[in-house]
């Protein structure tokens, strides 16, 4: 019978510590971290129906959102976390209006800061449908052994040496990037580890899937409105109409169009001018995924990773995925 290895994610982390001369492990301690933090969300998420963890919280988040107590839960878990790690001096998070400081000596000393949203979809919780954590890793920029500032935080996306996602679905994957390329872990509950199932991942360049909220149609820009309508014209050609998807939640939409190919759209409106996801903590990471795995992705005008922050909790319009959709939706967008 033949025997076959398994790659961990610890294992991985420490194979790819040779990529990060000046990290010497610091960097696969802080990702580490994460991955346990995400086991333990997951383990909530499992059991929603069966404990008191579904439903709201009766408070409200800084973005003026209602939080689950899902979200409260995660939050502390990666917090705490990335307190543990020792590596990291601070992070800023969806659920909390000003950055998060570690006191400790150690944390203090740490190299990075971390930009997070520990539940994405959260207003899926309670009907049972994928959900997620994102985060985005920089090297602070304050001098070690001080707090750190909003400045360490304000950093534009291509200064990111890590992101990623983690998707509570049917299965759990971790997917990262180090910009070197992006992979994908499966959590084996077997063994409590993720292990390696999705390497090298590269998203197609040509996908024939748009994801976008069709019921604020009537309040979206004209050149979206146009996209959308040459996504549904019947031309066999370029595979047209396309196939319209959306889930509701930013890391279940755009982890089925990076394996699959496809676009996700979610623009200004007549309700929300200035857009409605965070370039921090949702649009940075996600847009670093794109890139390494082959995609793009936009505000409708410029790229997102050299978008310099203004605040915290910053909302811009945002698009992503197959460099062909996301080239065509910026085409509709300058045309009107």
């Amino acid at each position: 019978m033949k025997s076959y290895h398994v790659t961990t994610l610890n294992e991985f982390i420490i194979e790819r510590q040779a990529d990060f001369a000046y990290a010497k492990g610091e960097l696969s301690r802080l990702l580490y971290s994460i991955g346990v933090a995400a086991k333990i969300v997951n383990k909530k998420v499992n059991k929603a129906g069966l404990v008191d963890i579904l439903g709201a919280s009766g408070e409200i988040n800084v973005q003026g959102e209602e939080q689950k107590k899902l979200d409260i839960f995660a939050d502390k878990q990666f917090i705490g976390a990335l307190k543990a790690s020792g590596e990291c001096c601070g992070l800023a998070t969806e659920e909390n209006d000003e950055i998060v400081t570690f006191d400790t000596d150690m944390s203090k000393d740490g190299k990075y800061i971390v930009c997070m949203d520990p539940l994405d979809g959260s207003s899926n919780i309670d009907v049972n449908v994928s959900i997620g954590t994102i985060f985005s890793i920089y090297r602070r920029i304050t001098p070690r052994g001080t707090k750190p500032e909003k400045e360490d935080f304000l950093q534009i996306g291509s200064k990111q040496i890590a992101a990623g996602y983690v998707i509570y679905g049917s299965s759990t994957m971790m997917v990262y990037t180090t910009g070197r390329g992006v992979n994908g872990f499966t959590l084996d509950p077997s063994i409590g580890e993720f292990c390696l199932s999705n390497p090298e991942i590269k998203t197609p360049k040509y996908g024939t899937i748009y994801s976008i909220n069709e019921g604020n149609y009537v309040d979206f820009p004209e050149g979206v409105k146009k996209f959308i309508k040459y996504c549904q014209e019947i031309e066999p050609e370029t595979n047209r109409p396309y196939t319209s998807r959306y889930i509701g939640s930013l890391v279940a939409d755009f982890h089925r169009n990076l394996l699959k190919g496809g676009i996700y759209l979610y623009p200004s409106t007549a309700k929300d001018p200035i857009g409605k996801l965070r370039l921090l903590y949702e649009c940075n990471p996600i847009a670093f995924l794109a890139e390494q795995a082959g995609g793009l992705a936009s505000d409708g005008v410029n790229r997102i990773l050299k978008m310099k922050p203004e605040s915290l909790h910053q909302r811009i319009p945002f698009y992503t995925g197959s460099v062909d959709l996301v080239q065509k939706v910026e085409e509709f967008i300058a045309k009107n």
